[in-house]
């Protein structure tokens, strides 16, 4: 931001005139009429013009540069005239006097201001890339809308053609069937008809005997007959009756019944529901990545991180053991907190790494993990503690406990989902990671996870805000898992760069930065499971990261004994 003093009369404050960045650039000294903060630049009115030509700018909203007000400092309310180098911000005298007087590059704005002369043909042609990318978007979405168009058409047609398919079959199936049954029918009746004829003739027989029976008693001669010719009518009699017996006995154990069924086999057996409980196949919703995007430079870019400050972790005189950071968290304001899981302390740092508050917890069960609740509030998990601790941390460094969560379950890694909600991961429970309300309900989520627990320092995890996704470390599996919790599916990211991850956090665009234990390094992935970087760190066995809420630094500390240290650099694209 270009500003001067105009007029000798002044004492410290506002400036009466500013100038427009990109005439500056071309090294021309033209009155800045209007601001534009979406692209945090003064502009004269013909410069300002670009935001109408152009319609990607069009929902710029420009305001008077006397209106801007962004030309003073927030905290101490004075005229923005430095640029420390070393940190990346913009400095008032005060700041530069009280936050960066141990910085080596502090510049005045000015000077920084006036170094290039070719920002606006660099704007012009990153604009005109810009523009081609974005037709190509709206090319390949219109494309995509007329091709999910005819896709949403041809699945009737689909159902239909599949249904008079299924119907042609089953026609087929009927006449063949029939004309099996009929021949089968017909064998079947001619044999029941022989039988039947036959045993209608047993009938006839056994009719015609029982009526000889009679005849031959009263018949006088068989009453007037010797005893020896009585006996040899009767014989005979009893001889042919034995046979009809014999042959009829045969008929009744041979008898069957005669039946005949169809029966679909059980790869065609449907359930008896409605087809809203049942549909017979699989309707498929996916986004797959347009041609288009595989010629666009990825929004991801790989990370570029540059040591700002290293210090070892010294046993002080009042600690019990070497002291191990297993949570760390920025501040909304800069300042980093840390967990001394050994030592039972949250320890706050400032911009330099330099100690400058420290809070005794809970003797009886050890910290876990930290996360920022608001600008001077702190979460803390503890391992057997079944309790969550909300603490002030105000401006001064001076902590206290507010208040205290009850929870059923050990927690260790912890993040803030809403205003009203934790994310947190379990210590051997059945579900790795589940919600906290602010008044210690706890659910879990609809995700499906895998059946398994996992012991503390076997995995960490973090939660993305803007999508929706849980981030889950495997570490002797080597494995990072990217939940989305919309639509419950996962994406398993194994490489040989990641080995025994563990501490893990959310970084610019939404990458997932991992501490890979047993590679020493810093592993950038993308939602999408892709490799963007990995970065070698002075540290052996990094296990904690944090990222700050502008994404411009990173602190991370390690396990190793001995060698423990707290790092933190500044992160670039």
């Amino acid at each position: 931001m270009a500003e001067n003093n105009a007029g000798n009369g002044e004492v410290s404050g506002r400036v009466k005139e500013i100038l427009c960045q990109p005439c500056l650039n071309n090294d021309k000294q033209t009155t800045a009429l209007k601001f534009c903060p979406t692209c945090n630049e003064f502009q004269c009115l013909d410069c300002s013009k670009v935001h109408y030509t152009y319609a990607f700018l069009k929902n710029h909203t420009l305001v008077n540069a006397n209106e801007a007000g962004l030309d003073q400092c927030d905290q101490h309310q004075k005229v923005l005239e430095f640029f420390c180098e070393d940190e990346n911000q913009l400095c008032c005298s005060t700041c530069a006097i009280l936050n960066h007087r141990k910085c080596h590059s502090i510049v005045e704005i000015l000077k920084v201001a006036g170094r290039s002369t070719n920002t606006s043909s660099n704007l012009k042609v990153k604009l005109e890339e810009v523009r081609k990318k974005a037709n190509r978007i709206v090319d390949s979405i219109v494309s995509s809308k007329e091709k999910l168009d005819e896709d949403v058409k041809e699945i009737p047609i689909k159902i239909r053609r599949m249904r008079d398919e299924v119907m042609k079959m089953f026609d087929d199936l009927e006449v063949s069937v029939v004309k099996k049954v009929q021949s089968y029918q017909k064998e079947t009746l001619e044999k029941l008809t022989i039988k039947q004829c036959q045993n209608e003739k047993y009938l006839a027989d056994i009719t015609a005997y029982l009526e000889t029976i009679d005849d031959v008693r009263s018949d006088d001669v068989y009453q007037n007959g010797s005893l020896a010719q009585q006996f040899i009518v009767e014989q005979k009699m009893k001889n042919d009756v034995d046979v009809l017996h014999t042959n009829v006995d045969a008929e009744c154990h041979d008898l069957k019944t005669v039946t005949v069924s169809f029966d679909f086999d059980e790869t065609l057996k449907l359930p008896p529901l409605s087809v809203t409980d049942y549909i017979p196949g699989q309707l498929t919703l996916k986004f797959c990545l347009s041609e288009v995007a595989s010629t666009i430079v990825p929004v991801n870019k790989a990370m570029i991180l540059t040591p700002l400050k290293s210090i070892d972790l010294k046993q002080k005189e009042d600690d019990v053991g070497e002291p191990l950071y297993t949570g760390i968290e920025f501040l909304p304001d800069g300042r980093l907190v840390a967990v001394d899981n050994k030592n039972k302390t949250l320890l706050v740092y400032n911009e330099k790494l330099e100690e400058v508050g420290s809070y005794q917890l809970s003797l009886n069960y050890p910290p876990q993990s930290v996360v920022a609740v608001s600008d001077e509030e702190v979460a803390v998990t503890s391992a057997n503690g079944f309790k969550l601790d909300i603490l002030n941390v105000n401006k001064s460094n001076d902590i206290k406990l507010d208040r205290t969560i009850t929870v059923t379950t050990e927690y260790g890694s912890i993040c803030q989902k809403d205003d009203q909600h934790f994310v947190v991961a379990t210590i051997d429970h059945s579900t790795p990671v589940r919600i906290i309300s602010s008044t210690g309900e706890e659910k879990d989520f609809n995700i499906n996870f895998p059946n398994k627990s996992y012991p503390l320092n076997t995995s960490a995890f973090t939660y993305i805000r803007s999508s929706d996704k849980v981030v889950l470390t495997d570490r002797y599996e080597h494995t990072v898992y990217i939940y989305d919790v919309k639509t419950n599916t996962r994406v398993v990211v194994k490489d040989d760069q990641i080995k025994e991850p563990f501490g893990v956090a959310v970084g610019s665009s939404n990458t997932i930065l991992v501490c890979s234990n047993g590679t020493n390094s810093i592993v950038q992935i993308s939602q999408t499971g892709q490799i963007l970087s990995s970065y070698k760190i002075d540290m052996d066995y990094p296990r904690t990261i944090c990222v700050s809420r502008d994404k411009s630094f990173l602190a991370i500390t390690n396990s190793c004994n001995g060698k423990r240290k707290l790092q933190k650099f500044k992160i670039s694209y």
